[in-house]
């Protein structure tokens, strides 16, 4: 009768992670995984909902963000692990479904983020490359989309290398984003100085589809959302950071404030800069509202001819963290015996979780390329609108959990969120996820279930299979250490 080895068991003894991230590190990550992407691919989108009130959905979306920063902060000052999420939904309600279903949602998060990163790249680089001679018009929406792919395909052959995930690397990315920003900002106020843009279109409801203005705003926040996601990435940090239950609260908190900011101004530079009809023509752009504003406002400086590939480098960033972090969490998940352990295959060479990297590449892939042949819905939109709902529901089920981890009193916070502003926060969530309300495409809801739902089926094979090979059940055995 022969015997088989026994699998090493992954959560055995493992170094400690390093504590390399002081409060400045951390701060230009939170603020660096925040900025990004968002604002190029959702301002020209907004400004066609609301008008010149543009500003207006993304103070909103950051007060709804705030609040549940405020959940994070007092779950990850209780339990200082990197899981995030799936940590706190695991102790909040021990039902290993539940926690996948989570985990999952925030894997597909990454993933169609990366993929409205890939669009919103394709649309800055053709934008570059006309601004710079080098091409006679911008092309068609399939080439742009040839484009997308080919760069999530590069992500993907990057990632096989074994590219790791670097503080200081992140810090010049995050100055580079910062600085593509601020050009729109200063080239903003410099055309209003200049009395060439109009500051009383600031004030300006324009309500697309005879909406009144709380019906747009809240449909714009809905889409602003995915402009404010990323503090919650930083939770999955916390084993780097140096004394985190003293930093973590001011310095979240202090990034989603440097954030709206940012944004805000950026806002009120686009709504001075172009006029309603150039505002309704960049809506139909999709990413290029940021790429207008430079051109027009500093037409006598070369910054039209810059700021494009600016653009392309933060947007890359976004993309690049979005897909590492995806193919790290189906790496843990099947390392976790709760998805197909082929998912969790790491190359003996690079060290890289090649199968997650490869199967999350190819979702990416068929999301591009699904919602690209949808001729009525916009590639960007669509993709970052169901980017949104899936962080939605993830945040209304963080909340819930802050709530229910009040009893637990084994382990004693370092900070609390006051009185029931979690509660409210995860009735905000929800409210920003009913259909009626958001105004959101019915093709944002059929990505997000489809995405789960081939995750569910997954789940299911692997429950099957370990149930009649080793007869055990599919479940967690380490969900705090989920992701190293």
């Amino acid at each position: 009768m022969s015997s088989r080895t026994a699998e090493p068991d992954v959560n055995g003894p493992q170094p400690e992670l390093k504590r390399v991230m002081g409060p400045k590190l951390l701060l230009l990550f939170i603020i660096g995984d925040i900025l990004g992407a968002g604002v190029y691919a959702v301002t020209g989108q907004m400004a066609g909902i609301v008008g010149g009130v543009v500003w207006l959905p993304f103070l909103v979306a950051f007060i709804v963000a705030t609040l549940t920063a405020l959940s994070y902060l007092e779950l990850v000052t209780k339990y200082p692990q990197a899981a995030g999420a799936a940590l706190y939904t695991h102790k909040a309600f021990g039902i290993h479904f539940v926690t996948f279903l989570v985990a999952f949602a925030v894997i597909c998060s990454g993933i169609t983020s990366a993929s409205t990163s890939a669009n919103v790249l394709a649309q800055n680089l053709t934008g570059g490359f006309v601004a710079n001679g080098w091409m006679d018009e911008l092309p068609s929406t399939g080439v742009v989309t040839a484009i997308a792919m080919a760069f999530m395909v590069l992500l993907a052959l990057i990632n096989l290398r074994g590219v790791g995930e670097s503080v200081k690397f992140n810090v010049v990315l995050t100055l580079v984003e910062m600085t593509a920003l601020s050009i729109v900002i200063l080239i903003g106020f410099y055309a209003m100085a200049q009395g060439e843009g109009d500051i009383s279109q600031v004030t300006t409801f324009e309500g697309a589809d005879d909406k009144g203005l709380f019906l747009a705003v809240t449909a714009a926040t809905s889409v602003a959302f995915f402009a404010m996601v990323g503090f919650e990435d930083s939770v999955n940090m916390v084993e780097e950071v140096q004394e985190p239950q003293r930093i973590f609260p001011r310095t979240m908190l202090t990034g989603l404030g440097v954030a709206v900011i940012i944004y805000m101004l950026v806002a009120v530079a686009v709504v001075t800069v172009l006029t309603p009809d150039e505002l309704a023509e960049i809506n139909e752009a999709e990413g290029r509202a940021l790429l207008e504003v430079v051109a027009k406002g500093a037409p006598d400086l070369p910054m039209d001819k810059i700021f494009p590939f600016l653009a392309v480098f933060a947007v890359a960033n976004t993309a690049l963290i979005n897909m590492l972090m995806a193919s790290r969490l189906l790496y843990g998940l099947a390392r976790q015996d709760v998805l197909p352990r082929s998912l969790g295959k790491v190359s003996p060479n690079s060290r890289a979780p090649y199968v997650g990297i490869m199967f999350s590449t190819l979702l990416a892939l068929g999301l591009i390329w699904y919602v690209a042949t949808q001729s009525d819905s916009s590639i960007v939109g669509s993709l970052s609108g169901t980017t949104s709902l899936l962080l939605l529901a993830v945040f209304a089920v963080v909340n819930v959990a802050c709530l229910l981890l009040r009893r637990d009193t084994t382990t004693e916070g370092f900070f609390r969120s006051p009185g029931i502003t979690p509660a409210v926060a995860g009735a905000l969530c929800i409210f920003l996820i009913v259909p009626q309300i958001s105004d959101r495409d019915i093709l944002e809801y059929q990505i997000a279930l489809a995405l789960i739902g081939i995750g569910v089926v997954l789940w299911a094979i692997t429950w099957m299979t370990n149930r009649g090979v080793r007869a055990k059940r599919t479940g967690f055995r380490d969900i705090e250490h989920m992701e190293e």
